[in-house]
């Protein structure tokens, strides 16, 4: 007999269908290109902010979110081979493709950050690195997404193989957060597995990931910058850089100079 238990809490399942609809569209303003490209960069840096959510989500979000219930130990990916694995949320090697999927969007997303296409676009943070050094980040930026490409390949098959072959639905669950697990195992979860996180943490998971994405999409260089400034007495001090004011001449240069011939003359 089998009961319905509350899997996926609803941050979970916001981020995995903003993250799917996100990754498509950028993949597909790339391949367009032109004036496309510019949402390209709009949806990277909304990118980098779900995958900072995920992240924080991992640690002190509900129960089944975090890494430590899923994370694929040896000994967790040795019970599931042997078929001994017992579990609701992601199974050992589900959570490999988790893993590897943030691993490499995440590649995705840092390199695009500084990568240019020699044209018209630039990332936000381009200006942080030479042009060699942009150009080679450009280069990994186009070459790990045959890697992102064939994770979500293997994502899709496995997720039709579980329907297919185990009558398992893994699409139904992430939309309604629900699924059906035999009584026996329902009731072996302890009540300290079903912990909830709660207003404050998604709320702080949010100020988190939206203040990431501020800076990579620019803030960051707006915040002040810090001048060295080495007074008389030879202490060294730091202050904000005031760029508003224009520059001052120093009292030796403001006098006048007497021109001096060249020695060749």
């Amino acid at each position: 007999m089998k009961v319905t238990i509350h899997l996926w809490d609803l941050p979970h399942r916001l981020f995995h269908w903003l993250l799917a609809a996100s990754v498509a569209a950028a993949y597909a303003t790339a391949k367009v290109g032109g004036e496309w490209i510019d949402w390209h960069g709009r949806l990277g840096v909304f990118i980098l902010g779900l995958l900072v959510f995920r992240i924080v989500w991992g640690f002190i979000g509900s129960t089944h979110s975090r890494f430590a219930t899923f994370f694929p130990t040896f000994s967790r990916v040795k019970a599931y081979v042997k078929g001994q694995w017992e579990g609701i949320g992601h199974n050992p090697l589900g959570a490999l493709s988790v893993i590897g999927l943030l691993l490499t969007l995440g590649v995705q997303v840092g390199t695009g950050l500084f990568a240019n296409d020699d044209i018209a676009f630039q990332g936000p943070l381009f200006n942080f690195v030479d042009k060699d050094d942009s150009d080679k980040l450009t280069g990994w930026h186009n070459s790990s997404i045959n890697v992102l490409l064939g994770l979500i390949a293997l994502h899709l098959v496995a997720i039709v193989y579980y329907r297919v072959a185990k009558k398992t639905n893994l699409v139904k669950p992430m939309l309604t957060g629900k699924k059906e697990i035999p009584r026996v195992l329902a009731e072996a979860i302890s009540a300290h597995e079903a912990t909830k996180a709660g207003v404050i943490r998604f709320a702080l998971s949010l100020i988190i990931s939206s203040t990431a994405a501020w800076g990579a999409a620019g803030g960051i260089t707006q915040l002040p910058q810090l001048t060295k400034i080495t007074n008389p007495c030879c202490s060294v001090t730091w202050a904000s850089a005031d760029t508003s004011q224009p520059n001052q001449a120093t009292p030796a240069a403001s006098q006048p100079q007497t021109a001096q011939a060249p020695a060749s003359f």
